[in-house]
């Protein structure tokens, strides 16, 4: 940068006190009121009770019944055109969702049944509660995945599934009063510190290892490993050669291709999208007759068995409380329940978007957990909001959670009627359903877009996906956050900083760096710090402003320039100071001044502001010192720069006059 005479930055008559008396000082505020509008602004940034305000008393009734029952709020706007729509979309979700809801309890290691009890209860629930018009409501592949892997560990399905099946009930429980607990303490910004990166490559790596997993139905073994790594189940399928059964792979390959074929062609033909949709149970309908009248089960190919007539059985007597197991199943439970709240927030906020209109995070969360909390007292286990489904409820018409009700209704009167027709579904017929929905969730072109656009969140993503398919599910996922919450103390302890110069022909101050034809001001250092000031960066920040200024000096006495006389602060993206950082500020300045400097603070905030005058600081730096822009702080300093050049000047000229 090169720098330019003095008077290309002279500055406007009177601009060092255009401000009068400086940058002002807020007004102080009683700390009640203080702590009131933090925690207001922490808890209920959405000011949830505005619309209760100037309301009479029945009116504040019914908001507050339509806020925790939405349906109470469209419902009475429901209209016949409305219907037809959401039950056509409501038949088409529950020709996927039994399919579905059969193979993700065979992968969570539960009676198959769940699966259909768990797509009747919840669903009813979220309609009167959720907030999302396209959110279908069912058990997802991760979350019965991460059950079978944390409470497999402690209890074998095959040895105690009694136990195993209460201590499902109870996590899912656990999950659901949990859930519930973050919505009405508003605390759902804590599910945000799982990114979108650590999100892509869990849920990429989650889907590997279950598609690795169903190696076991696809090859027909009977004995497989309970691990997840790659390396086990590896292992446990070549060192099974001998027993791999040709019938239960033909099948499994032919009805995979099926699967993707029918997911190819609506992709490419969306009109058609129930073709996919209805794809999953032409399968299960396929691989039952072909079973039936070839006898198939008596050659190797294993069945789903009998299948329990009748609704759901109450089994709220069946949380395992008192059990040795409750530590495990208070853990899976928390686990699977911010899995399921991510994915089930994430897919609604989507769909949302689409359509424009909002959905509430918190009242979400309050629906997830309630209808988790019903399901664990009715045979469910854990449900959420999967993308498959929603994506085929949406693309079905839907207008209301209305489909949701279709849906279960569909389901219970399956239930009631045609659990015995499930009797001779071949097992390969879930794996081939579940690989085909699993393949869809390993997001190629969202990692190569992370890769493009932030390295760091690749490395993160490609982190959680290897931790995930090389360590464990829950390896994976501490992983994962345990990068992204190194990533948030990053920002925070390493802020950015950068000199500033001056664009020309205008008087904005900018990033030297991203616009290179800004000059630097001749004997003024601009750096503007980008982030509050707090005890993780205090003493970084003091370190780097030092060495900016070095290499300033060095930069001018190489160049022959000027010598530097002032350093301006661009406090403007400074949100926040605690005392660590203001003890940074009066070391800074001592420094400064041993140097024979001047430093200068630049657009504090009223926060900031307040702080610095409760400590002493602004009366010791001066008040003069503060400007509200970095223009009239640079105007000051070079009208300073004039006059001791003027001054200079003068002595100079009555010395030489007085020697003459």
């Amino acid at each position: 940068m090169g720098n330019a005479d003095y008077d290309e930055f002279a500055p406007v008559e009177g601009a060092a006190d255009r401000c009068g008396n400086g940058v002002a000082i807020p007004p102080p505020r009683p700390f009640l009121k203080s702590l009131k509008n933090s925690l207001m602004e922490t808890f209920f940034p959405d000011d949830p009770l505005r619309q209760f305000k100037g309301q009479p008393q029945s009116r504040r009734i019914m908001l507050g019944l339509q806020y925790v029952l939405p349906i109470l709020e469209w419902g009475p706007r429901y209209t016949l055109e409305f219907l037809r729509a959401d039950l056509m979309a409501g038949i088409t979700i529950a020709s996927l969702a039994i399919p579905q809801g059969i193979s993700y309890a065979k992968l969570a290691n539960l009676p198959p049944i769940l699966g259909l009890y768990s797509s009747f209860v919840p669903p009813l629930v979220y309609a009167m509660m959720g907030s999302s018009r396209d959110l279908a409501v069912g058990t997802v592949a991760v979350a019965s995945l991460l059950t079978a892997s944390m409470l497999g560990k402690e209890v074998k399905a095959s040895e105690n599934p009694t136990l195993y099946l209460h201590l499902a009930f109870t996590a899912t429980f656990i999950a659901g009063v949990f859930q519930a607990s973050l919505g009405l303490l508003r605390l759902g910004f804590l599910v945000d510190f799982l990114s979108h990166a650590t999100i892509v490559g869990f849920m990429a790596g989650a889907a590997t290892v279950v598609c690795l997993q169903q190696l076991k139905g696809i090859l027909g073994l009977t004995r497989f490993t309970h691990e997840t790594d790659v390396i086990s189940v590896m292992h446990s399928v070549f060192g099974q050669i001998h027993e791999w059964r040709w019938e239960s792979g033909v099948l499994g390959c032919c009805f995979l291709f099926f699967l993707l074929l029918t997911r190819y062609f609506s992709k490419r033909r969306p009109r058609f999208f129930w073709i996919s949709a209805m794809a999953p149970l032409t399968t299960v309908i396929l691989g039952s007759l072909l079973v039936y009248l070839t006898h198939a089960e008596k050659h190797g190919v294993p069945v789903i068995g009998p299948l329990k007539k009748g609704l759901n059985p109450p089994s709220g007597m069946d949380l395992a409380f008192r059990s040795p197991y409750l530590t495990t199943a208070i853990k899976t439970g928390i686990v699977t329940g911010v899995i399921a709240l991510a994915e089930g927030i994430a897919v609604g906020r989507s769909f949302a978007m689409f359509k424009n209109y909002h959905i509430d995070g918190n009242k979400e969360m309050i629906a997830f957990g309630m209808m988790n909390i019903a399901g664990s007292c009715t045979s469910c286990y854990l449900t959420t909001g999967p993308f498959s489904r929603s994506a085929v409820n949406f693309n079905a018409g839907c207008k209301t959670a209305v489909s949701n009700i279709v849906m279960a209704i569909a389901v219970m009167l399956a239930l009631l009627f045609l659990t015995p027709l499930f009797h001779y579904t071949p097992l390969v017929v879930l794996s081939s359903i579940i690989i085909a929905a699993m393949l869809g969730l390993i997001d190629y072109d969202a990692a190569i877009h992370l890769w493009k656009v932030d390295k760091f969140d690749f490395v993160v993503c490609i982190t959680a996906y290897v931790g995930v398919v090389f360590g464990s599910v829950e390896t994976g996922l501490v992983i994962a956050v345990a990068i992204s919450l190194l990533r948030v103390l990053l920002f925070v302890a390493r802020p950015k900083t950068f000199v500033l110069g001056r664009i020309p022909n205008c008087n904005a101050y900018r990033n030297i760096e991203q616009y290179p034809t800004a000059k630097n001001v001749p004997g003024i250092l601009i750096l503007e710090i980008d982030a509050p000031i707090y005890f993780a960066n205090a003493s970084y920040l003091r370190e780097r402003i030092s060495r900016w200024i070095d290499e300033e000096e060095d930069r001018l006495k190489a160049l022959g320039e000027a010598d530097l006389q002032y350093v301006i602060l661009d406090m403007a993206a400074v949100g926040g100071i605690d005392t660590s950082g203001i003890s940074m500020f009066e070391e800074i300045k001592k420094t400064i001044e041993r140097r024979d400097l001047k430093l200068v603070l630049a657009n504090p905030g009223g926060d900031v502001m307040k702080k610095l005058s409760k400590s002493k600081f602004v009366e010791n730096l001066g008040q003069e010192q503060f400007f509200l822009t970095v223009e009239q702080a640079v105007g000051a300093c070079n009208f300073m720069l004039h006059k001791c050049k003027v001054d200079a000047e003068t002595d100079e000229s009555d010395e030489k006059w007085n020697n003459a």
